[in-house]
């Protein structure tokens, strides 16, 4: 059952490989191992077991974590009418291997490469370079042609690079500044691109709208219809002529291509936004150096000759040389399968698009762009994106193919009872005459009425196989996801947005989620000496102004330039831009600082640590100075002394107590402190062969502290409101930060997240050390106690992660850092920030927070409730009227011969019910009373007891009237002596009857359990044009299509009887809602039958 689509982006083929097998792979060995219900959520393996051993193949919790074989399990236990539009937007598993083909292939030529130029290096350092390269061809204005340059690159040709001039030589040919990077202006990148390429590749187009009128003609039942159709037109016109033969086949064939336009115009609109979404996860913003100033652009604006920052998380964006590199280590996974990660220096200084800084900082020239690099040709020939089912849509499979079974049984029943009745005789034609007479009545007519009784019974199945139940997840999620863009959250998963409905717990980052990002120093000591104003730096010492500019611009990945208008700009992180900035009040110089000495090595910081340091020699001098910045409290564990700011050396001993006491009191005000220190290294202590400079661990003992600064961020707008908003919808929001436990506390005080001080004890509040070092019985004891986890590393939020899902909870966890990404993957949804966050961070999570707000994470559990929400009010609206429709056609067919409802009205109705109803139920937006309910359970059945009491009264009472119409309609008419005429005025009042409680029992559904179902509907235009498009439908068609519908036109008396049956179905739905109903789920017992069929079919 595999559909042959053309679908947007694949995302999940830029992730890396290595670390999403190796989860899944830990995942599922979990699962093994563990056997929680709600918990291990990779495959459904039941646990609907009280009486039978069933595994529903419908149960997937998490899709992340299934594995083939169950995605593969579902499919085929799944009752389908229509394969390519029923699994339009699911994993295309057959295309899913053949893009993993493409992969190893493309791999494999990038591994033949690497195995050549392995085998090269050997006669490489005995030859010395001579002409075995071409020399360079002028493209243009640039000195070096296209394909040369690319293929320096592609084949990691050393011996090309030396021969060209080395990295310096390549930046003279291609015009570029090392240090400034190009102009930037429109010529130049125009030119440049021109010249060697624009840094896209090309991605498939959508399908067009005739390809989706193709899918939606392939459903079985349409095809039978429209051949049944063919037959009766032909039939038709032979026995009645051409003037009125072709009504009965014309009018079905007409009604057929209806359903198929409207189904393939919704199909259509909602692969258009998803191509706009996919548009957008594309769209990788970096920051690029042109004209010495940082700017920040698209990744497809990048152009050959622009010089790029990498930093720890980034995507190498093109192909490239390494400029300069400080313990820079790629993860080439994403393009040669492997896990090793590879680190670049002058040696190894070829960089491939596509892959992922993994540790360490550095700059790169660009030489490769787009279908000129590996990973350009791999994007283009993997670019259709083989889609990704949701746990809801799996599961409504599950439900259609139930509804789907009950309807083809009844289908059979009345195929079966209609066929016997007609051979037996029992069968009558509007005026009274018997239908089939053996002996008399011709072939032409015998088929023309078993055609009319065939084409009756499949339409039944037409209304009773939901094919658009499991489509409207889509639908639902096609609009809440444009929505949600315009709330700052970007989904990447599909299945995410709703499982961000069940979530019960957040596991928040503080800085950049609760807090602003927009960091300034506000308090600052300098030895003992607290300085106020903290910009104030008039009495300080010159060697302590000396040493701490050095610290400051050299141990910094931040830039200070001027702007193009002449003003002083910061670049760097938040608390980079924030030092930088404290430092250049003070006066200092940076790039005069920076050209005064040279940078021998780099530690960068990473949140393992929590602290960065640089080994520098001066130009003036052979002194070396290791500078270090990081978290104040740690970095003081490791100085010995201190600077004064006479810059006199003074022993730490008794004034450690001192410099504490000014960390907690900053802290407590909410402070994130850092401190600087630096230490003097003996020159023969430094390594001076290039590859043990490159692995040297700079030491981080004894050092001298020269300042301690506190650093303002304040907390979010909003944010304490969004907190109890959380709390009020039943889901608990903890911060894990690695900030100072003080500060930590003091934020989470003033979000709400503490509500007292006396909250703030263990362990509602506790070190990530302490909850690591815990036995796993004590930690899952106190991990849902847990609102405050700080100096937590990555692994603590792991930990933390794993012991909640181990508990039950459904896990939703923010994150922003390159080691973030195992929390964000193990989480059932994972956040990152679209701003802070690394390319590593997103590719690991399900949504991109693009304002870093945690506000927008609370729109995110709104939105996801309101995906459930409005799949339940769909299904209620649905299944009223497939039990109503089934219910009157097979009473009136047993008992009469003769079904009320006709194939063309019968499609209308599906037409109402399915694609209109979905676009009018699915599309509600969120409301304020979904965050005044408790979390939906993962387990919990779709269809509530609230829902099956609606359902039944709603389609007993249409059951009700409509067989009392259809059997005492005549005479409550008075029309029992107006022969065929009455009949037929009876029939169109039962379907104008039924449509018009549809056309009500759709404000019903909208609110399933208030009694005011008017609520927002003005609100909802598209509701309520699709309500008012119906009316107007439905008009049309009985006072002008008669023929085409086999109605009359009604009076307006029984105008107003068909719209009093469908208005009183709205103070019965008051009266239904005052009944109570019990808590053991309906559906746990009604699913038992249906579990055995379903384990008879696996089986």
């Amino acid at each position: 059952m595999t559909s042959e689509n053309n679908r947007e982006e694949n995302n999940a083929a830029s992730s890396p490989l290595h670390l999403r097998n190796k989860m899944e792979g830990a995942e599922q060995q979990k699962q093994k191992q563990k056997h929680h219900d709600d918990v291990e959520a990779g495959i459904g393996d039941g646990n609907v077991q009280d009486d039978d051993d069933f595994s529903d193949p419908f149960d997937i919790a998490n899709i992340k974590t299934a594995t083939f074989e169950s995605l593969k399990r579902w499919r085929q236990a799944a009752l389908v009418l229509n394969a390519s539009r029923r699994f339009r937007y699911t994993l295309d598993l057959k295309k899913e291997e053949e893009k993993e083909q493409r992969r190893r292939m493309i791999r494999a030529h990038a591994q033949v490469i690497r195995a050549a130029l392995l085998f090269k290096l050997a006669g490489q350092r005995a030859i010395v370079l001579g002409a075995t390269v071409a020399p360079p061809s002028a493209n243009g204005d640039y000195g070096i042609g296209l394909e040369q340059l690319a293929s320096v690159t592609r084949d990691q040709n050393n011996s090309a690079l030396q021969q060209y001039g080395g990295v310096e030589g390549i930046a003279e040919m291609l015009k570029t500044n090392l240090d400034a990077g190009i102009g930037g202006d429109a010529e130049e990148v125009l030119s440049r691109r021109n010249a060697f390429g624009s840094n896209t590749y090309p991605v498939k187009k959508g399908r067009s709208f005739l390809r989706f009128l193709w899918e939606a003609w392939q459903d079985l039942t349409l095809v039978i219809l429209i051949i049944a159709a063919i037959a009766s037109l032909a039939l038709g016109m032979k026995t009645e002529g051409i003037k009125e033969g072709w009504y009965d086949g014309g009018s079905i064939t007409f009604a057929v291509l209806l359903v198929i336009f409207v189904t393939a115009t919704s199909d259509y609109r909602q692969s258009l936004q998803f191509q706009n979404l996919n548009e957008e996860k594309r769209n990788i913003q970096l920051e690029v150096i042109r004209g010495g100033r940082r700017e920040k652009m698209s990744i497809n604006d990048i152009v050959v000759g622009d010089v790029v920052p990498l930093k720890i998380g980034d995507q190498v964006p093109a192909d490239g040389i390494l400029i300069v590199g400080h313990s820079l280590a790629i993860d080439e996974s994403s393009m040669t399968g492997e896990s090793k990660i590879m680190h670049k220096d002058k040696k190894s200084p070829f960089l491939m698009a596509g892959c992922k800084v993994a540790d360490g900082a550095g700059t790169m020239l660009v030489t490769g762009v787009g279908i000129n690099t590996e990973w350009g040709l791999l994007m283009a020939s993997i670019s259709e994106d083989t889609g990704e089912e949701t746990p809801l849509q799996v599961r409504l499979n599950g439900v259609a193919t139930f509804i789907g079974i009950v309807g083809l049984t009844v289908a059979l029943l009345v195929l079966l009872v209609l066929l016997f009745r007609f051979f037996t005789g029992h069968s009558k034609n509007p005026d009274g005459t018997i239908q089939f007479v053996r002996g008399k009545t011709s072939i032409s007519k015998t088929v023309d009425g078993v055609i009319k009784i065939i084409t009756a019974a499949v339409t039944i199945v037409v209304v009773a196989v939901p094919e658009g139940l499991p489509l409207a997840v889509t639908l639902t999620l096609a609009f809440s996801m444009k929505k949600m863009m315009a709330d700052k959250a970007l989904v990447r998963r599909l299945s995410a947005c709703e499982t961000m409905g069940s979530a019960t717990t957040i596991c928040s980052d503080k800085t950049g989620t609760l807090t602003l990002n927009q960091m300034t120093v506000v308090d600052a000591y300098v030895g003992k000496n607290k300085m106020d104003p903290p910009e104030d730096g008039s009495n300080f010492n010159a060697v302590v102004s000396s040493l701490l500019d050095e610290g400051i611009s050299q141990n910094s990945a931040g830039s200070v330039f001027l702007s193009k208008d002449g003003r002083v700009e910061v670049s760097g992180s938040p608390t980079e831009k924030a030092i930088l900035s404290w430092a250049v009040k003070l006066g200092m110089k940076f790039d005069v600082v920076r050209s005064e000495s040279i940078v021998l090595h780099v530690s960068p910081f990473n949140s393992t640590k929590k602290r960065g340091g640089v080994a520098l020699r001066g130009k003036s001098n052979s002194e070396v100075h290791i500078h270090w910045k990081g978290a104040a409290e740690i970095i003081l564990d490791s100085c010995t002394g201190y600077l004064d700011t006479n810059g006199c050396l003074q022993s730490i001993g008794q004034d450690k107590e001192f410099f504490k006491n000014a960390i907690e009191n900053m802290a407590a005000r909410s402070l994130r402190c850092v401190a600087l220190a630096y230490k003097t290294c003996e020159v023969d202590k430094v390594p001076t062969d290039e590859e043990q400079l490159a692995r040297w661990v700079l030491p981080e003992d004894e050092l001298i502290l020269l300042a301690i600064v506190g650093i303002k961020d304040p907390c979010r707008p909003g944010v304490k409101k969004a907190v109890k908003l959380c709390t009020d919808a039943g889901v608990k929001v903890r911060m894990v930060t690695g900030d100072n436990l003080q500060t930590a506390k003091a934020i989470a005080l003033e979000c709400g997240i503490l509500t007292s001080d006396a909250d703030a004890i263990e362990p509602n509040v506790i070190e990530g050390r302490t909850f690591r070092e815990m036995s796993d019985m004590d930690r899952e004891r106190v991990a849902q106690t847990i609102s405050v986890m700080g100096r937590s590393s990555p692994s603590d939020k792991l930990l933390l992660v794993q012991t909640l899902r181990k508990l039950g909870e459904v896990v939703a966890v923010t994150g922003d850092g390159t080691n973030d990404a195992p929390a964000l993957h193990e989480a059932d949804i994972g956040l990152s920030m679209g701003i802070q966050g690394t390319e590593v961070a997103k590719e690991s999570s399900d949504i991109i927070i693009l304002d870093d707000n945690f506000a927008s994470v609370v729109k995110v559990v709104r939105w996801g409730r309101s995906v459930y929400a409005n799949i339940q009010k769909f299904i209620q609206f649905q299944l009223t009227v497939n039990v109503a429709a089934l219910t009157i056609n097979v009473i009136a067919a047993v008992s009469s011969g003769d079904v009320p409802l006709n194939t063309v009205q019968l499609l209308w109705v599906n037409l109402i019910m399915d694609t209109l109803g979905a676009l009018a139920l699915a599309t509600e937006p969120p409301t304020d009373s979904l965050m005044h309910r408790p979390p939906v359970g993962r387990r919990e059945p779709l269809v509530t007891n609230i829902m099956w009491r609606n359902l039944s009264i709603q389609a007993l009472y249409q059951v009700g009237v409509l067989l009392t119409l259809n059997f005492c309609g005549k005479s409550v008419l008075n029309k029992d002596d107006d022969g065929g005429h009455a009949n037929m005025v009876k029939n169109t009042l039962i379907f104008n009857a039924f449509v018009f409680c549809q056309i009500f029992n759709e404000f019903n559904a909208r609110k399933p359990e208030e009694f005011n179902v008017f609520t927002g509907v003005t609100k909802n235009k598209l509701f309520t044009g699709i309500v008012g498009t119906t009316l107007v439908l439905q008009i049309i068609i009985i006072q002008f299509l008669g023929k085409f519908t086999s109605t009359v036109r009604l009076d307006w008396q029984l105008w107003l009887v068909s719209i009093a049956i469908g208005l009183f179905s709205w103070p019965l739905a008051i009266i239904g809602k005052l009944i109570p109903v019990p808590e053991t789920p309906l559906a746990k017992i009604l699913s038992k039958p249906y579990q055995r069929l379903i384990a008879a079919r696996d089986a």
